[in-house]
């Protein structure tokens, strides 16, 4: 049993749709369908879930939304009719739309969950009708009724175990399941949506839930590439990568597969297979546990992500004071910042976190309780960093390549601002201005790949 899950560009249109219900229905194995909602059908597009940020932010605002919610509607009726399916549906997802911008206010964030969890669900209900609409079993599930359970604000949202129990009862149902992505219930009803790529941790809870023999991960590209294609012209294809390499990759930028959708298919030892929609004879990219053949390669792939900034704290006999690192870091903690990477020396330490978490309220906050709290000899926030990362379960077996590396990013004209390698040794993460990325990231791509 397979579970398959299709990004926004997958379902974007009615041509896009048939293309979905082609590919699940040329393979008895595909049992669970999770959707995303519509995405952008050119460039110059709008994604439904903008449209209902839009949508929510006016609602919010106590403005006119007349307009706004037609804009979302319209989206699904030109879909609907195209598709040839039943009006009623159009008149369903209408229904469901006004009676979210009615729903209670008073957590804007929870408001704006439920709003932009309309994508994904009206888009799984009109699919599913589609497939009814041809004469194929199958049926739309929601997260409630499927037992998608996160956690209670105000923690970061997570799927809770407890659902599994439930969620794997699916597997035993007769035709195709159509299940929105992105978000999930709280033990007491509450929507809450999943952060960034949350339609793929939707797929691969369902496919561990599920005991699946393999998770297919549709999107537009026919597989993951050893560099970000829109910075290296036609990079190298990867048929095949393990989990570790995925995970360091996706959190780097390589924004073809979510980080944390790969927990739950790595903790059930699910394969994963990268495959293109609108090239669904490729075979794509696997992510497996372990390489059935060691690659000849010591870098498989180089990503690069920009967003970053670095907390710099230098104090004379640092090392010497108890429990410096814990409180510096408390601090953080207590402003809801999580850090990203810790290098240190002697009389200083560095905490590398991501920009979206600041503001210059929190900032502020944290450099004043820095000063009086820990009494440095000099503490400043500097921004404008990018994070590259190497990654290759061969690295920790080849000799020189951090020289390498270092060389690579010398001759490209970078400075290199900071050097972390994990414990692993699957990675090595350089800190550079943000200004160099794309050069380092061609010179980089040259040394290990040409």
């Amino acid at each position: 049993m397979k579970v398959c899950k299709f990004g926004g560009t997958s379902v974007a249109s009615a041509t896009q749709i048939k293309k979905v219900v082609d590919i699940v229905l040329s393979d008895k194995e595909r049992k669970i369908v999770v959707v995303s909602a519509p995405g952008k059908r050119s460039s110059d597009d709008t994604k439904v879930t903008d449209l209902l940020i839009e949508l929510a932010n006016r609602a919010l605002n106590n403005e006119d939304t007349t307009e706004a919610c037609a804009n979302v509607i319209a989206r699904y009726e030109e879909i609907a009719q195209e598709l040839n399916i039943d009006p009623k549906i159009i008149e369903t997802i209408r229904q469901d739309i006004e009676q979210r911008v009615q729903s209670s206010k008073e957590d804007e964030v929870l408001f704006m969950d439920s709003m932009k969890a309309a994508g994904e669900d009206n888009n799984a209900k009109l699919i599913a009708a589609y497939f009814q609409s041809l004469g194929v079993e199958a049926r739309y599930v929601s997260p409630k009724e499927g037992g998608l359970l996160v956690n209670e604000r105000p923690a970061r949202v997570q799927a809770l175990p407890e659902g599994d129990e439930q969620l794997a009862k699916l597997k035993d149902e007769k035709g195709i399941i159509v299940f929105p992505g992105f978000f999930g219930f709280t033990k007491n009803g509450t929507l809450r949506t999943f952060n960034r790529g949350g339609s793929d941790i939707t797929g691969s809870l369902l496919a561990a839930a599920t005991d699946a023999t393999l998770y297919e991960n549709f999107t537009d590209v026919d597989s993951v590439f050893a560099a970000n294609p829109m910075v290296v012209d036609e990079p190298e294809a990867i048929k095949e990568m393990t989990y570790r390499e995925m995970r360091e990759l996706a959190y780097a930028g390589f924004s073809v597969f979510h980080d944390e959708a790969l927990m739950p298919a790595f903790r059930k030892s699910v394969p994963v297979c990268i495959k293109n929609t609108n090239n669904p004879e490729a075979p794509g990219t696997m992510i497996v546990s372990e390489r059935k053949k060691p690659s000849n390669r010591p870098v498989v792939g180089i990503a690069a992500d920009d967003g970053f900034a670095t907390l710099y704290v230098d104090k004379y006999l640092m090392n010497q004071e108890l429990g410096f690192g814990r409180k510096l870091l408390e601090i953080l903690e207590d402003e809801g910042i999580s850090f990203e990477h810790t290098p240190s020396g002697i009389d200083n330490m560095s905490v590398i976190l991501r920009t979206e978490y600041l503001t210059p309220e929190n900032e502020k906050r944290v450099i004043e309780r820095v000063q009086e709290e820990l009494q440095p000899d000099h503490v400043h926030l500097e921004k404008d960093l990018s994070m590259v990362v190497l990654v290759g379960e061969g690295m920790r077996h080849t000799l020189g390549l951090a020289s390498r590396a270092a060389g690579a990013i010398s001759r490209s004209g970078a400075s290199i601002q900071m050097i972390n390698q994990g414990s692993s040794e699957v990675s090595l993460v350089f800190g550079i201005l943000t200004a160099d990325e794309t050069r380092v990231l061609k010179s980089l791509y040259d040394e290990f790949f040409k």
